[in-house]
């Protein structure tokens, strides 16, 4: 059933705005998989924050051309699936990676993290193995507390060596009484 104008433009402005505030899109060709496999996918994905969309590629195109995913514009080609990731990357990515091992016939093409940079679709696995925004947080928390740290357990390694050297003569003269006594 052919789509008309307003509803054309409808989906055009509806991917536009998702291409806006999304983080990194992901496109993947989803020839061959069952409708209710492709249910199950859109519902985990809309729990994880997700947004996935079908969409023809020449609207898609249209919606893309002005975004920071214009590159991907170039591999739309075939029946795709458009995933959007708002905040975190890695979680579209680890989606996809492991619902592609479930579902064999669903294959990621291209991967876009913005500013017209597309990397290829074995490029999954690492951006599926890039922290979360929490362990990343966590990690440059744990930098930038590495150098305070040493430098605490340096300053005060002098007063707990002076500290054992009085216990250890303390002992060393108690030591010496008992054997006078």
């Amino acid at each position: 059933m052919p789509l008309k104008l307003a509803e054309k433009q409808a989906i055009v402005a509806l991917v536009a705005e998702y291409a806006q505030h999304a983080t990194a899109l992901f496109v993947a060709e989803y020839s061959g998989i069952k409708v209710s496999a492709l249910t199950e996918l859109r519902s985990i994905a809309r729990q994880s924050g997700l947004i996935i969309r079908v969409v023809r590629n020449t609207l898609a195109r249209r919606a893309l051309a002005n975004s920071k995913f214009s590159a991907v514009c170039d591999k739309l080609a075939g029946p795709l699936i458009l995933t959007f990731a708002k905040e975190d990357p890695g979680v579209a990515a680890r989606l996809l990676q492991d619902y592609s091992k479930k579902c064999a016939a669903l294959k990621v093409m291209a991967i876009s993290l913005g500013d017209s940079v597309v990397l290829p679709a074995a490029s999954l696995a690492v951006v599926a193995s890039m922290p979360n925004r929490e362990q990343a947080l966590a990690q440059l928390l744990a930098t930038l507390q590495a150098p305070i740290t040493n430098l605490a357990r340096t300053m005060a390694e002098p007063c707990a060596q002076l500290v054992r050297v009085v216990a250890a003569l303390a002992k060393q003269k108690q030591g010496a009484q008992e054997q006078e006594s």
